[in-house]
């Protein structure tokens, strides 16, 4: 089997590149990846798998972060013209840009899904020689849009291993789904598609990253360092005056901003495990000689669980609330994102550690990384499954990488995604002998 799937992933490699590499140049953020989802579903739609889209796999009320209609409307038309398929875009409209390709086998066996994410970043790539994408024509010609974390390469995956289970179906069984979801970054999609059900029934799920301080030829079966979050934008409005002929009729909103920036980064940490919060942005007042009427903060908290977030969480709620009553402002709270903690289980990241060990070019696997990785949204599908009864895990294919994740310079070295594309399919063609 090792020997089959090999060769017809190698047949693939121009393939992936292509399309990693067209999906870089047109680079989309999240809730915004209106030509990326069309090319993926008819891509999904000519191999002969069925396809649930939009609002079937995306909870209306459970989006998080979602772009004004306008520029929703905006970014439809500039993916049309960048030739987003027109037979498909009205199933992605109004932000539902999220796919699921089905694969019945007509054997008997579990249900195994499988999660990419499709979104870009809101960061504009480098633009000079040094940097390959720009040197080889492949830099995103989007502007405020990059694939900085390699999403680009995980929608690729999926489409690769799309391609080499339906040519292989013959030795598959039960039923394969192939989860395509926007706006992981931000944390913003995953918990909608959670809440779609789509995964109420799948016995055994995998998400995967590339990159993330791992090593080319290693593998993580099983990565548990991401934290819970909640992230929130946070808005005071005030009353404006004459900063030197009537302060005293204004309310300052710059001030109950900044009195919460003090207060959040000094809420106590939790027993319980590691804490994050930030305020990344604060943006108030209009003039010197103005009392600033209107401030704006970005916020974020993370937890080590998702009980050591929700207690950061309320302290932070508490804290933009009495600089608010402090002041006497407005504040309106937005939650813009979020995410779980989730542990994998650890009969599936056996699992997949054994199947890893037939991928010749994996030198080094193991089941857990040390060091905290930031947050994921995945999280959310995981412990959907879970609570389904269900196992999970997530795992991290080593690259080398050109820079940092989130940087204006990041690119990564393309082969880890065959890589990826036969560790995954392995998982699949050999699910009978797992024994949970």
């Amino acid at each position: 089997m090792y020997s089959e799937l090999s060769q017809r992933v190698n047949e693939l490699i121009p393939y992936l590149t292509r399309q990693r590499r067209d999906l870089h140049k047109y680079a989309e953020s999240g809730w915004l990846e209106f030509r990326t989802a069309t090319l993926v579903a008819e891509e999904l739609h000519r191999l002969g798998y069925t396809l649930k889209l939009g609002r079937d796999v995306i909870k209306a009320e459970a989006r998080m972060g979602l772009p004004s209609e306008q520029v929703l409307k905006e970014q439809e038309q500039r993916a049309i013209e960048q030739g987003a398929l027109p037979q498909w875009i009205a199933h992605f409209s109004g932000g539902f840009t999220g796919i699921m390709a089905v694969l019945e086998t007509g054997r008997p066996g579990p249900v195994m899904g499988f999660r990419v994410d499709m979104d870009a970043l809101d960061l504009n790539e480098q633009l000079d020689g040094e940097h390959r994408p720009f040197r080889e024509g492949f830099a995103s010609c989007n502007v405020g849009m990059m694939h900085a974390c390699g999403h680009d390469g995980h929608t690729t995956i999926g489409l690769g291993l799309a391609q080499v289970l339906m040519a292989m179906r013959d030795q598959l069984c039960g039923t394969i789904k192939l989860l395509f979801q926007p706006a992981e970054e931000g944390t913003r999609g995953g918990k909608s598609m959670a809440e779609s059900g789509i995964v109420d029934d799948v016995d055994y799920f995998t998400a995967i990253h590339i990159g993330i301080g791992v090593p080319v030829g290693h593998l993580v079966c099983g990565n548990d360092t991401f934290m819970a979050t909640t992230k929130m934008d946070v808005t005071y409005r005030g009353v404006a005056s004459h900063a030197g002929g009537k302060p005293e009729e204004g309310r300052n909103a710059l001030l109950a901003a900044a009195q919460a920036t003090l207060g959040l980064h000094a809420i106590p940490r939790h027993s319980g495990g590691i804490s994050r919060v930030n305020v990344g942005v604060l943006q108030a007042g209009t003039g010197r000689n103005v009392i600033a009427s209107h401030a704006i903060m970005k916020v974020e908290t993370r937890g080590a669980t998702n009980q050591v977030n929700e207690f950061i969480y309320q302290q932070a709620l508490q804290v933009i609330h009495g600089a608010a009553a402090m002041h006497g402002v407005e504040v309106d709270v937005t939650l813009m994102g979020a995410a779980q903690s989730s542990k994998p289980s650890q009969e599936w990241v056996t699992y997949i550690h054994r199947q890893a060990e037939g991928i010749a070019e994996l030198t080094h696997i193991v089941d857990r990384q040390e060091g905290a990785a930031g947050s994921e949204d995945a999280t959310y599908l995981m412990e959907r499954v879970k609570a389904h009864g269900g196992l999970a895990s997530y795992a991290i294919f080593g690259t080398e990488l050109s820079a940092g994740h989130h940087n204006e310079k990041f690119d990564f070295d393309e082969s880890v995604i065959p890589v990826a594309v036969k560790t995954l399919a392995a998982l699949a063609l050999n699910i009978k002998t797992f024994k949970a």
